[in-house]
């Protein structure tokens, strides 16, 4: 449904970033994307910093138990969270995708109009 960049129209970038005619997020979202995978990271560290200082802590059975508790609870956290932000950044790459088919088809239903009614007559 997307127009060949090749029948596009040559704009500047500057033209593109003040007529929102060419969108921008496409591209932006890969860069938010694994900036919210990298806190995620940070939040597994403090998940096996956590789990080590508890089994550090504690001497008995039951502290290595606690450890292995909040390890094994904190790794299903953060595999949730990543699976919730990678679902989260895709339903945005959809959404603009959408627009950027929906663009493109109404230039292609306009053009067809166009060319049904034709050109106007000259009397």
């Amino acid at each position: 449904m997307r127009e060949p960049k090749s029948k596009r129209p040559s704009t500047g970038l500057f033209w593109d970033l003040l007529t929102f005619e060419r969108l921008m997020t496409n591209q932006v979202i890969h860069l938010i994307y694994w900036a919210g995978l990298g806190v995620i990271a940070l939040i597994a560290f403090g998940f096996i910093g956590t789990a080590v200082g508890v089994a550090m802590r504690e001497e008995l059975l039951m502290g290595l138990l606690l450890a292995a508790g909040v390890l094994v609870a904190g790794m299903l956290i953060v595999l949730a969270l990543a699976l919730l932000w990678r679902s989260f950044c895709e339903l945005y790459v959809a959404l603009f995708r959408l627009s950027d088919d929906l663009h493109a088809i109404r230039r292609a239903t306009d053009a067809e109009a166009a060319a049904r009614t034709g050109p106007p007559e000259v009397r």
